[in-house]
């Protein structure tokens, strides 16, 4: 029995540095964040501060929405492009995926700022949307919801891809040659089989985009002009100008509470491990 429990603690030996690593710089800074948002003010504790201040409840409302919004959009826009690229031929299909990862040469502070570029009133699409006589004078494309959108969207669509297409290009052609020989025609194949088989990859897809959207600063921050008002926005206001940390820290608890509601009965439920290639096939 001891040489059992000796040598299981040898073999747990080299897990030690990578255990004292998660203490120091991950399970330490969140249990400070968490006392901090514990933290009673001079007048109330910050969450009861946080619900009752519209700002706040607005900033909060905010960010789920934009989140929201830009995943189903890029669920929208992604999935004609996975199919695309999962169904077409191997030459083609490397080009559709390459081109649709080529986004992530360019860091996301480059592509916000080339977006800035591009929307500002005298940018190249609104002097091309009047080129075309779709409007007769410049726009407002930039600092507001829109450009937020534009930006967030284009930054976060390869994510939806690569998440759909690992799904997708394991789906047996077979399934569907089978239903073809059924009766069913190509609306009928991709609905009833195609549709069903790929919904990991669509889970996959919109968990990990809700939850990357919820902690977006860098985009918001530019093309919003401060008009667009996150709750990544307002920690940064309450850490660098107020100095309000527990405020600060009561924020970050919130963003991270949704992240696990969101994640964890997504991951047991929908089973995101296979999705993402991590469990049996």
């Amino acid at each position: 029995m001891r040489f059992a429990d000796s040598a299981v603690w040898r073999s747990a030996l080299p897990l030690c540095p990578l255990l004292l690593f998660l203490v120091v710089f991950f399970l330490y800074p969140v249990g400070r964040v968490l006392s901090l948002s514990l933290t009673p003010g001079s007048q109330a504790s910050p969450f009861h501060e946080l619900f009752a201040t519209p700002v706040y409840r607005a900033a909060l409302w905010r960010t789920f929405h934009v989140s929201v919004t830009v995943t189903l959009a890029c669920l929208a826009l992604g999935y004609p492009v996975a199919y695309m690229a999962a169904t077409a031929p191997r030459p083609w299909s490397g080009l559709l995926l390459a081109l649709a990862i080529t986004p992530f040469w360019i860091s996301i502070l480059g592509r916000s700022f080339t977006w800035l570029v591009l929307l500002q009133r005298n940018g190249v699409v609104n002097q091309l949307l009047q080129a075309l006589g779709v409007t007769r004078e410049p726009v407002s494309l930039v600092y507001n919801a829109f450009g937020v959108y534009i930006g967030m969207i284009h930054i976060l669509l390869p994510f939806m891809i690569l998440s759909l297409y690992s799904v997708l290009r394991g789906i047996d052609g077979s399934l569907l040659r089978a239903a073809a020989s059924l009766g069913a025609n190509e609306w009928q194949t991709f609905r009833h089989v195609y549709l069903p088989l790929s919904l990991p990859g669509v889970a996959a897809g919109v968990v990990l985009l809700f939850i990357m959207g919820l902690g977006f600063f860098i985009t918001p921050a530019l093309l919003g002009g401060g008009r667009v008002t996150l709750v990544t926005m307002l920690i940064e206001t309450n850490i660098h100008a107020t100095l309000n940390w527990p405020m600060a820290s009561a924020l970050s608890v919130v963003l991270l509470g949704a992240t696990l509601l969101v994640l964890i009965p997504s991951y047991g439920l929908l089973q995101l491990d296979r999705a993402f290639g991590a469990g049996p096939r």
